[in-house]
């Protein structure tokens, strides 16, 4: 028969698997009678585990929730799993700190295999733009209460446009935490407006009580991610850039295909291709187009057209001024 420490680790382990056990099921996994289950039980209650009995025929055992965090246990992928998701924590929010000491944590537990495996994994997260402010998690954290109620929040909120001061206070109904380009961001109807609104979770101050609950409203474009997707595009609800444009391009399809995520590519030829293309302005569809090394011929419409004269315009002055500022190494 297994010692009891060891038969007390099975015991969580298989709690930890499945939400109900029966408890002569529970008896038969382990070796044991459902009396030394009971007692087990008992154990794991006293070391802070919150073990409910269920009754009835197949009356039995669930591990609940409780007001402390007791030790976990984790099976092998679970372990490598978790190790990996704190080292890709995402920046923003807070955590960072939180996160490698939990790691460390984690890491010296575990077994030499798994740790080997980790060890072996080193990730670097490297920014594509300048660090934004950092989110406190206690705000994430209110936030994302209210969410999960569905209560009104009521918050201040820095505007840009007033210097970074907070305006009159706001009441929305929350209904989604997002992240986008690194940033969060609070989905909600606002009260006030009487409209949808993305707020930047690092300019909001929530202010308690939260007020009375409310029925969560259908969000137009057909899910959280359709909806910020179309309002950080500008398109106003039509799901789309609002400025898509059509051109020809002296490369083959292959050439471009892999560069464009949301556009259409279409293969004229060996050495041709349609491009259809969306933007949040005809000059910046005109630049996206011209990153290309290729031959363009527009087919419409007449904006983009205007809008390539432009940029001709803008380069050509740009290669005919003079050099004011000299380069370092010449």
């Amino acid at each position: 028969m297994q010692k009891t420490s060891s038969r007390l680790l099975s015991l969580l382990s298989l709690l930890q698997a499945r939400r109900d056990w029966p408890g002569a099921l529970l008896a038969e996994r382990l070796g044991i009678s459902p009396r030394t289950v009971r007692r087990d039980v008992d154990r794991l209650r006293e070391l802070g585990y919150p073990i409910v009995a269920t009754k009835g025929p197949d009356g039995g055992y669930r591990l609940d929730a409780g007001t402390r965090l007791p030790p976990l246990l984790f099976d092998d992928e679970q372990a490598v799993a978790l190790a990996i998701a704190l080292q890709a924590a995402p920046t923003g929010a807070g955590i960072e700190e939180a996160a490698a000491r939990a790691l460390t944590t984690v890491r010296q537990v575990m077994p030499a295999r798994l740790r080997h495996r980790i060890d072996a994994l080193q990730i670097t997260a490297v920014e594509r733009y300048a660090p934004d402010p950092q989110v406190d998690s206690a705000v994430l954290v209110s936030v994302g209460a209210a969410v999960r109620a569905r209560e009104v929040l009521r918050f201040d909120y820095a505007s840009p446009g007033d210097g970074g001061a907070p305006g009159p206070p706001r009441r929305v109904e929350p209904h989604h935490l997002v992240t986008w380009g690194g940033r969060w961001y609070l989905v909600a109807w606002d009260l006030d407006r009487e409209d949808w609104r993305t707020f930047r979770a690092d300019r909001i101050a929530p202010r308690a009580p939260t007020g009375p609950r409310f029925t969560p409203r259908e969000l137009p474009g057909g899910g959280v991610a359709a909806f910020v997707a179309d309002r950080f595009r500008g398109s106003g609800g039509s799901g789309d850039w609002p400025c898509r444009g059509e051109v020809i391009l002296g490369v083959p399809a292959a050439a471009v295909s892999p560069y464009v995520h949301d556009g259409v590519v279409e293969e004229l030829g060996p050495d041709r291709c349609r491009l259809i293309l969306g933007s949040w302005s005809w000059v910046g569809l005109a630049a996206s187009v011209g990153r290309f090394d290729a031959d363009i011929e527009v087919v419409g419409p007449a904006a983009l057209k205007d809008a390539f004269a432009h940029l001709a315009r803008r380069y050509a002055d740009a290669s005919s001024s003079h050099d004011t500022i000299r380069h370092p190494d010449a």
